[in-house]
Parts: structure tokens; sequence; C-alpha cells
């Protein structure tokens, strides 16, 4: 399948390259580095995530310079349209409306993925779209410098928890090494993502861990954040820490679940599981996805009854067990 992206990617002359809402380090990366190695290539590309981007990816150079908002998008037809890391349609933001249009080229690493392209290469087996990338760039014999290979591992390292993941594999290392040796620096990603916290973030965790619930012998945890927390620390939503994270990090818990009020009424679900629970499933069912020890769904179900129907379902697993 690689071969036939490839293959369009060689008869296009101008490409956008396209990542999903609520952007992750995975889907900055995807988008930035094959927008910049296509470029490198040769093509007119032009870079699209039709959201806003959380602070502490904006911290990295390359997001500013190779990724637009959906009104330069508009601005700039193009022959091809690739979408990374985004598992559906309504993923990539008001990007699909530009489809009928276009030919669409999907790359992502979900197995939740609906397949909505014309050419689609889906491939659960990698940790992160970002390496799919590199196989492209690879394929394309695109030569790496510095600034491309940092801004491809960001990905990689993202998300797989920094290498800590259950999904770092070998090739997750061999790939993470051959960036460095073209001149990745992992310092800088690792600085930028991990050790420049705000300290509002540490004052919004203490609200968060006076609102956890446990359940099934602690097994479960769950907590929320809403608007009217974070505007007492003058935190945007765009903004809200992957508390999930924390709260799956907890001795004894399986799964986590975070409620998070993006907009008034409208809940974004994070849940993350340590060893055994997939949790892609219930997101799918909720109508996300993601993959068996990361996924999410957004609802506008009012919160308690959104935290019960969501437990249900976890519950339900735990009783088959």
């Amino acid at each position: 399948m690689r071969d036939k992206i490839i293959e369009e990617i060689k008869k296009a002359d101008t490409i956008m390259i396209a990542g999903h809402i609520m952007p992750d380090g995975d889907d900055i990366s995807s988008v930035s580095s094959l927008t910049y190695g296509l470029t490198m290539y040769g093509k007119k590309t032009v870079g699209i995530i039709d959201d806003e981007i959380p602070e502490y990816l904006e911290e990295f150079k390359f997001v500013k310079k190779y990724i637009r908002d959906f009104d330069c998008a508009k601005k700039n037809p193009s022959d091809l349209i690739i979408i990374v890391d985004a598992s559906s349609p309504d993923r990539v933001g008001r990007v699909q409306e530009l489809f009928e249009y276009r030919r669409v080229i999907v790359i992502d690493h979900h197995a939740t993925n609906t397949n909505f392209g014309n050419i689609n290469w889906i491939d659960p087996s990698y940790a992160s779209t970002a390496q799919m990338v590199k196989e492209v760039l690879k394929g394309l014999d695109v030569k790496y410098n510095s600034e491309l290979a940092t801004m491809n591992l960001t990905g990689i390292a993202t998300d797989t928890g920094f290498f800590r993941y259950s999904n770092t594999d070998q090739k997750v290392f061999r790939d993470a090494a051959d960036l460095i040796e073209k001149g990745a620096e992992l310092s800088k990603i690792t600085n930028s993502v991990l050790e420049n916290k705000p300290i509002e973030n540490l004052l919004l965790l203490k609200d968060v861990i006076d609102e956890m619930e446990f359940y099934n012998d602690n097994k479960i945890v769950i907590s929320h954040v809403k608007l009217d927390m974070i505007e007492k620390y003058n935190i945007l939503p765009k903004d809200i820490p992957p508390f999930v994270g924390d709260l799956r990090s907890l001795k004894g818990v399986e799964v986590a679940v975070m409620f998070n009020e993006h907009e008034k009424g409208v809940f974004h679900v994070s849940m993350r599981s340590k060893e055994w629970f997939d949790v892609s499933k219930i997101a799918f069912e909720m109508g996300g996805g993601g993959h068996p020890r990361a996924a999410g769904f957004s609802s506008d179900k009012p919160l308690e009854e959104l935290k019960n129907i969501t437990l249900l379902k976890i519950k339900e697993v735990f009783e088959k067990k």
C-alpha cells in the first residue's frame, strides 16, 4: 500500500496534508514532517489542522512553520489530500468538505479507522503514524536533515509515552535510533513536552485529584475537568493537560477515564488502560476510536449521565473477565 501512495504522490503537483482535530504529538509530527519532507522532494505542499493547537505543542518551531488553519486550506487548492493519524472523516474537521473534489489518501495506525479515503494505508502494527510517514519519505528517498528528523521523532516519542507504553517494540527503537543518527534532537522533544509544565497545571491537578472516583476495588478510576475549574487558573480548554495518564499510573488501576469539558456542555473523554482492557472498543461504541490502551470520544450528554453510561460499559467488561 505504501508503494501505491508513493505513486500517487509522484503524480500530484500540489498536495494538502491534514491531521485531526484535538491534535496530539503524533498528529503535529506526522503533518509537519510529511509536509516538509514532500516539499524537499519538490512538491508544493500545505499542512492543515482545523483546530487550535495546545500550547505545549506550539513550543515546537516547526508547528508554526509548517501547519496552517482551514482558511489557508481553502486558499490553496490541491491535486491530492493526504490525511494522517485520523480514524474517521469527522476527525479532520472542515477538511472533509474538500473530499468530494480531491483524491484522498489516508495514512493511519488506528485499528478503528473507517477506511474513508480512496487509498487507505491502515496498519495498527505501527506504534505511531509518524513511523508510517517515515516509511513514505524513505520510499521517496528524501534526505533527512536535523529539523526533519526531530519533527518525525516527536510523533514516535509522544505516542509511545517516551518509550514506556506497551506499543514500544523493536521497530520503534530502530526507527528512533535511525532518526537520531540523522540528527534528531530527543532532548529538545523531552524538554518541550515533559519539562515545561506551567504551575497552573499542577494547581488544576490538585482539583482533578479531589474529584477522583474509584470503582471495582480501585481498578477503575475516573475524574473530570469542567470549564469553571480551568477558568479560575486562566487555562484554555485546548490546553487542558492529559491527566488521564496520571490516573492510569496509580497502583492497582487498570482503567482510567478523564471527562474534559472543552466547550459548554461538550465533553471530550480520554480513556487509558494498563495491561488487558481494550478501551478502543468502549470508545468505538460511544462514537470515537483509538487504540486498545488509549482511546477517546466526545459527547454532549450531561456529565453525570455520561459517567454512568461509560462506567456501566467498563464494568460489564470487568464482569466478563
